[in-house]
């Protein structure tokens, strides 16, 4: 991993608890598999704990590491560098997915509660209207009562998403997922509904979609003109999933307002009108785990590891075939 991640992710009491775990090299930590401090211990390396700024774990990689059995990703995604041979050897891959999918979760319900109350948007209209009231009536009710919600993707974060907005009074919970279980979300209060029946229902559609081929747009230029007016979009998973240009004509109409704290591209060229629209609010990918936030994945792989070692069932694991399906 990269010096800063390392830094930030391992203090006194998680490098000492690697160490109750493993025995550990000489050199603890590297940001390459090329530096010369690591060469004459990749042989014996049996467990790689890796983070933002991994390399590729390819062929040539791995011919390095003859002994490797298990990788412990404590970040999100292992896409950018799990490679076929990393499947092909069987050593076994886990992530920090889950308590990743904390934080994003938390800013996606603040994100929700906040477009129930057009808190937002109004702020920035303030900032033209001083020392005015009037105007918010414009951009719709504001309220948290009685408010219809879409979550697409009953993802890690999704679920999470779904159990906080049950704080909510009155609140109607959607979720379209085609991999979804229609009887775990109605017992987690909310009801499964193909994408096309939910958009016109909802006022606030909430992202949690996995960035994959099949998903690229899946939010695009008919799937927004099916939001009801003055619906909010949030997005909080892959700019991808949306169709950039489309949302801009949307937002730039005034019809729709987004919340997004991923883009595509991201982030957005210098001159994209998204930056002044007083109905769209950015923010630079900040809902994932940042700062302190991170040490929740070392503490996952961490624990993982300990189960590895004892040859328990690992609770993060990621195989081969949830490639498919995950980001």
């Amino acid at each position: 991993m990269d010096a800063d991640t390392f830094a930030t992710q391992f203090d006194g009491s998680r490098l000492a608890r690697l160490g109750e775990l493993t025995t550990l090299g000489s050199t603890v930590w590297t940001p390459s598999l090329d530096t010369a401090e690591v060469q004459d211990q990749l042989a014996g390396v049996e467990v790689l704990i890796t983070s933002w700024g991994v390399p590729l774990l390819d062929e040539v990689a791995l011919a390095r590491m003859p002994s490797l059995r298990a990788v412990f990703h404590c970040a999100g995604s292992v896409r950018t560098f799990a490679t076929d041979a990393l499947w092909e050897r069987a050593i076994t891959v886990c992530n920090g997915a889950d308590a990743n999918a904390i934080p994003v979760a938390e800013f996606s319900f603040a994100s929700i509660i906040l477009a129930g109350k057009r808190a937002q948007v109004l702020a920035n209209d303030f900032r033209t209207h001083r020392g005015e009231r009037a105007f918010a009536t414009d951009r719709g009710e504001m309220s948290n009562l009685g408010r219809t919600v879409g979550i697409v993707g009953y993802s890690r974060i999704g679920k999470r998403v779904v159990a906080m907005l049950r704080q909510l009074q009155d609140v109607t919970i959607f979720v379209a997922d085609p991999y979804a279980d229609a009887a775990e979300i109605a017992a987690a209060g909310a009801s499964l509904l193909p994408l096309g029946q939910l958009l016109p229902l909802v006022d606030i559609l909430s992202i949690h979609a996995p960035s994959l081929p099949s998903t690229h747009h899946m939010i695009g230029a008919a799937e927004l003109a099916a939001l009801p007016d003055k619906a909010t979009i949030i997005n909080t998973a892959r700019g991808a999933l949306i169709d950039t240009q489309a949302l801009t004509h949307e937002c730039r109409t005034g019809r729709l307002t987004a919340i997004l704290d991923v883009t595509d591209p991201e982030p957005l060229p210098y001159e994209s009108e998204l930056y002044d629209l007083p109905n769209v609010i950015l923010t630079p990918h900040v809902a994932g785990s940042l700062g302190t936030e991170t040490r929740r994945m070392v503490d996952e792989a961490l624990a993982d590891l300990a189960r590895f070692n004892s040859g328990s069932p690992l609770l993060a694991q990621i195989r081969r075939e949830d490639m498919d399906r995950s980001a």
